[in-house]
C-alpha cells in the first residue's frame, strides 16, 4: 500500500472522528461554540484532504 493512500486514510478517519465528536458535542451542549466551530473546521479539513490524497493517489507496483 502506498505511504500516501496511507496517510489519506488516517487524515479521513480523524476527520471523520472530528465531525461526528463535534456533531455529538453540539447536540448535548457540553462544550461552548467556538471550541465545536474550531473542532468541525479541522474535522472537515482532515476529511476533505484525506479524501482527496486517496482519490488521487495512483497505485504503481
Amino acid at each position: 500500500m502506498n505511504v500516501k493512500r496511507t496517510f489519506g486514510t488516517i487524515l479521513t478517519i480523524l476527520g471523520i472522528i472530528g465531525l461526528i465528536y463535534a456533531g455529538y458535542a453540539l447536540i448535548n451542549h457540553s462544550a461552548t461554540y467556538t471550541s465545536l466551530i474550531v473542532i468541525g473546521v479541522i474535522g472537515l479539513i482532515f476529511f476533505v484532504s484525506g479524501i482527496g490524497l486517496v482519490k488521487n493517489t495512483k497505485d504503481e507496483a
